[in-house]
């Protein structure tokens, strides 16, 4: 049985305190990669690598039944001022352990050893699915192409995402 495209509301956050609208490549990447599969836009922003920004915006995007996933850019590595894992983390109901695994082994093939700064998370919080990818905007193809590009894409088999997203708020 063919199934059909199912789209859904993304929200992107690019995690920077140097990017703008203008310079924000990853970001740019990410919103053509999910526009181009045919997902629509939720919101997009911009926001310094803050702990609490972080939360609030996505706290605020969780709570909106209409946001269906989010994906991050930035903040994922090894600096001072890197905190999204942290930031997400505490929001998280369930963590999918195997998305920041098969990340890092995607772009081992790609960036090597050097995979191993990448702290690279998924999650499901309040029924939204959470993707928080690496700055760089290789990563964030990596990340849309080689993963999540398939996984929110309800014809692929043998499963995906967009089957769950009925059933994330069963208790």
């Amino acid at each position: 049985m063919e199934r059909s495209f199912i789209p859904i509301n993304i929200a992107l956050l690019t995690v920077s305190d140097t990017r703008t609208l203008d310079n924000d490549t990853s970001g740019k990447v990410l919103r053509e990669g999910l526009l181009s599969a045919g997902h629509q836009l939720a919101a997009q922003q911009i926001v310094a690598d803050d702990t609490y920004q972080i939360r609030s915006i996505i706290s605020q995007w969780i709570a909106d039944p209409d946001v269906h996933a989010v994906i991050t850019t930035g903040g994922t590595g090894l600096t001072g001022r890197d905190g999204t894992p942290e930031a997400v983390q505490v929001l998280l109901d369930k963590e999918i352990a195997g998305f920041g695994e098969l990340f890092r082994q995607i772009s081992f093939q790609t960036i090597k050893t050097s995979t191993i700064q990448s702290r690279a998370i998924g999650g499901v919080a309040n029924g939204t699915f959470i993707f928080c990818l690496p700055g760089s905007s290789g990563a964030c193809k990596t990340g849309w192409n080689d993963i999540l590009r398939e996984q929110l894409d309800a014809r692929h088999r043998p499963c995906n995402f967009i089957d769950l997203i009925p059933r994330l708020l069963e208790k």
